[in-house]
């Protein structure tokens, strides 16, 4: 979700619009995502119930997807900033703690380069730390 001034550094496909609705139903409860650039799966997406896992100062929230809040690990998106994400769905069972992973399916990312136009108008990031804060504010 943007405003009008910003371009988002996440978009959604409608499959995983879907499975987002689908995880919701289930757990009844809002998610978020995480990227973290480890090996394997853990540089995929991975979907967890709000506040299930615990973001700082080291993550970085690109935004809100479909009413999810996106963060990514900071050296990750040191190799990421200039691309804007698409979160999508492929067949597969990864082999990680994200919550679509019994469905058969796992989330994943595309992505395409910023235009220079687009990188003077991006969404501005915050650290996992902020939006604590911001959060306890509410």
């Amino acid at each position: 979700m943007s405003d009008n001034k910003h371009v988002p550094r996440v978009l959604i496909s409608d499959a995983a619009k879907e499975t987002i609705d689908t995880l919701r139903k289930r757990f009844g409860t809002d998610l978020m995502f995480h990227q973290s650039g480890g090996c394997c799966d853990g540089s995929s997406p991975m979907c967890f119930e709000k506040g299930d896992f615990k973001v700082g100062a080291s993550d970085i929230w690109l935004g809100n997807v479909y009413g999810c809040d996106f963060f990514m690990n900071q050296d990750q998106f040191e190799y990421w900033k200039h691309t804007q994400l698409t979160l999508d769905i492929t067949p597969g069972r990864g082999s990680s703690f994200s919550i679509e992973i019994p469905m058969g399916i796992r989330f994943m990312i595309r992505s395409r380069l910023f235009t220079t136009e687009e990188l003077e108008n991006l969404i501005p990031t915050k650290t996992g730390e902020e939006i604590l804060e911001e959060n306890e504010l509410k």
